[in-house]
């Protein structure tokens, strides 16, 4: 009698779990498309209010500067690092098959068409990012946005048009510096165990580049730096009042933005595989 207690006490646990972490299932699918729906009316609200006036060029110049101006210490470092440490390590595998010759352009090739913009984009993604998303949750819990309001400025067009056009357009500027540096520090590399001038260290690089090199990577990377500023404004404009708000929002922009910038690098790699 006893057993059967037992028995039927672990059958209704069991159950219990089995529904308990069915409900869990249903309420995460739920929030996902509830964050997906809020996403996208954040976006038409963006592109609604992108061409209305007034237009604020002070505040997005500020950011611009911000986006910008103080990323490139940062990305500059990582560029000359990714440079240096891409050719020291190649070299050795192509020396193996007779070519190192090609070792210029082919760190040249992956730095410019992969490395520099995926990696600057990260970094931008974790700096700017999260630095975003904690700036407007903190707004938003001292509610300096509700005064925006009160006093007859457009918080939305204020403060989040601004940050997003500023994100779009420094990030392929950022990458553009990255991968100059990053080829400089491969000049340095080559130049470690030998003797390449300077201008045959270039020239082998341009023999072997063309437009498809070029063009969309640096054409993803407008995406890249769209993706960065929308998330980090999602994120720190619809937070939840509190401190730890601030810190949530932080953390979600910079994984949902990295995310991001991987989804849109694979579409971009197809699309362009099918022009090429």
């Amino acid at each position: 009698m006893l057993g059967m207690n037992k028995a039927k006490i672990s059958t209704q646990v069991e159950a219990d779990d089995e529904g308990g972490s069915g409900s869990k299932l249903v309420k995460s699918i739920e929030s996902i498309f509830i964050e997906i729906t809020l996403l996208t009316r954040f976006i038409i609200q963006f592109f609604k209010t992108l061409f209305m006036p007034p237009y604020e060029f002070k505040e997005l110049l500020k950011q611009c500067y911000i986006v910008g101006y103080k990323s490139l210490p940062l990305v500059g470092v990582t560029g000359f690092i990714m440079g240096l440490v891409l050719t020291i390590q190649s070299r050795p595998t192509l020396e193996t098959f007779g070519a190192e010759s090609w070792l210029p352009a082919m760190v040249a090739v992956s730095i410019i068409r992969e490395i520099g913009p995926v990696i600057t984009a990260l970094i931008c993604a974790g700096k700017v990012g999260s630095g975003i998303g904690a700036e407007l949750a903190s707004m938003k819990v001292t509610e300096q946005i509700d005064a925006m309001e009160v006093s007859g400025i457009n918080p939305f067009k204020y403060i989040v048009v601004t940050r997003i056009l500023a994100t779009t357009f420094m990030l392929p500027i950022l990458v553009i510096f990255s991968d100059v540096i990053g080829l400089a520090g491969s000049f340095l590399a080559v130049n470690i165990q030998g003797d390449v001038s300077f201008s045959l260290f270039f020239a082998q690089i341009f023999a072997k580049l063309d437009f498809m090199d070029v063009f969309p990577p640096l054409i993803k990377t407008f995406f890249f730096g769209f993706a960065i500023g929308l998330i980090g404004c999602f994120k720190g404009y619809n937070s939840d009042k509190g401190t730890e708000g601030v810190g949530a929002s932080a953390n979600s922009a910079v994984v949902i933005s990295s995310l991001l910038i991987f989804i849109i690098d694979m579409m971009a790699v197809q699309i362009t595989s099918l022009f090429s």
